[in-house]
């Protein structure tokens, strides 16, 4: 019997996946979500939906998938939140052992559950616990690879050494363990939340990812994108500021391996700190300590950071209506 159709290893688990898809009025785009699952070669899935106060006929669609899939949909109807908080709760509900975090406005490939499967299940069941999911490839819809491919076919890392040794960029795109997610919730704050702050939590804890070289997601470019570079500093302030404070707090471990990554740090935690101080914003919780070195890199980059922050400033004024 082929592996990817053994019972899940998880034993509170009814599936092997759960495709975990927050929404917000998109209707319009989550057809396209629903036709990439009717066609998977791997049907060991249910689909939860978590609908973050839509009031564009989300609910009509998803009755009538409900009629006719033959996978179960699970849909949810939260007052409007954050993508992150739908994210969370879909976690709390997911009976599936893998949680693969779906876009309401992207598509898998035809065998993305069963190319997942397959990688998770080739894990040995003594090194399992040390994994906490399978990471591979995005590809825009003209077929081209979203950013970089991992150094090896088949990389056994953390998150942290995936960016900071590895240098490897770019949207990439898996399965995570709901079990381990549950330890590891995104922060609830109003804003932008830095999905890297829960995936350096989770190297941190220990565990590894095993990364391969096969493109699971068709990733779609949305209508709104972070090209406002003004609008969007100040928007998104408080968690850019945080993913900045995190690397100089938590990460100097690996300057040597990128030291230019530490500088671009530095300069980001002046300039969205100035943003949150003209927006009154406060961290959401108190971050950890700067060691001497970061501080040193902070007081050395902060005239970068001041000017940055008035080009942003500069544009935002420009752009306002």
């Amino acid at each position: 019997m082929s592996p990817v159709y053994k019972k899940p290893r998880a034993p509170d688990a009814a599936y092997q996946f759960t495709v975990l898809t927050p929404t917000f009025n998109r209707a319009h785009t989550l057809p396209r979500v629903y036709q990439s699952l009717t066609e998977q070669s791997f049907q060991g899935f249910e689909w939860l939906i978590i609908d973050d106060g839509s009031t564009d006929g989300t609910a009509e669609l998803v009755r009538q998938w409900q009629q006719e899939a033959f996978f179960p949909i699970v849909y949810h109807w939260q007052e409007n939140q954050h993508k992150k908080v739908a994210f969370n709760q879909g976690v709390q509900r997911a009976r599936g052992e893998l949680i693969v975090a779906l876009d309401s406005d992207d598509q898998l490939l035809v065998d993305a559950l069963y190319g997942m499967a397959r990688v998770w299940w080739s894990i040995p069941d003594e090194q399992r616990e040390q994994f906490v999911g399978v990471t591979g490839l995005c590809q825009y819809p003209d077929g081209n690879v979203v950013g970089d491919l991992f150094p090896y076919d088949a990389l056994d890392t953390n998150a942290l050494d995936l960016f900071f040794k590895y240098k490897v960029r770019g949207e990439k795109f898996g399965c995570l363990d709901r079990r381990v997610l549950l330890q590891f919730p995104f922060p609830e704050y109003a804003g932008f939340v830095p999905e890297s702050l829960v995936w350096r939590a989770i190297a941190r804890a220990g565990y590894k990812q095993r990364f391969v070289n096969q493109v699971f997601r068709v990733y779609h470019l949305g209508a709104q994108t972070l090209s406002a570079e003004g609008r969007t500093s100040r928007r998104h302030a408080m968690g850019l500021w945080l993913l900045a404070q995190d690397t100089l707090a938590a990460c100097m471990p690996w300057f040597d391996n990128a030291p230019k990554e530490f500088f671009y740090a530095a300069a980001r935690y002046v300039r969205f700190r100035l943003h949150m101080w003209v927006q009154g914003q406060i961290p959401p919780k108190r971050p950890a300590k700067l060691g001497v070195w970061a501080k040193g890199l902070v007081t050395l980059m902060a005239p970068v950071g001041v000017l940055l922050f008035i080009r942003d400033s500069l544009r935002w004024r420009k752009a306002k209506p």
